[in-house]
């Protein structure tokens, strides 16, 4: 019983294209909005009468998170890079775990079948 956590971390504009990318490939996944620090260009922001400019000090994130076989994990991978993919730094970061288990509450299946 193999299975992989994998989560992204991407502008959040790009939720959207993300999202329609895997939803077919997996068979649920969470997205939490956030704020996030990596290696992307911060926004400018007006300050005092909008006279002057300050740089955020976030950027506006999705954190898109999902279980699946290990098996897709390669394909999921593809299809978040891709549709995340702008060419510019701060696209974001996927990560990949092992999963020891996975029970679904309301269908009491566990392990891959609760995917």
């Amino acid at each position: 019983m193999q299975m992989k956590r994998v989560e992204a971390t991407v502008q959040t504009d790009k939720v959207s294209a993300v999202s329609e990318a895997i939803k077919s490939l997996v068979g649920g996944f969470t997205i939490l909005d956030g704020d996030g620090r990596g290696s992307g260009k911060r926004h400018t922001i007006r300050s005092g009468r909008g006279t002057g400019t300050i740089e955020a000090e976030y950027n506006k994130v999705s954190k898109i998170s999902t279980i699946v076989d290990d098996s897709q994990v390669e394909t999921v991978l593809s299809a978040i890079a891709d549709a995340a993919f702008t060419g510019g730094s701060g696209d974001g970061i996927v990560t990949i775990e092992d999963i020891v288990d996975v029970y679904n509450i309301a269908s009491k299946k566990r392990g891959k079948e609760a995917l």
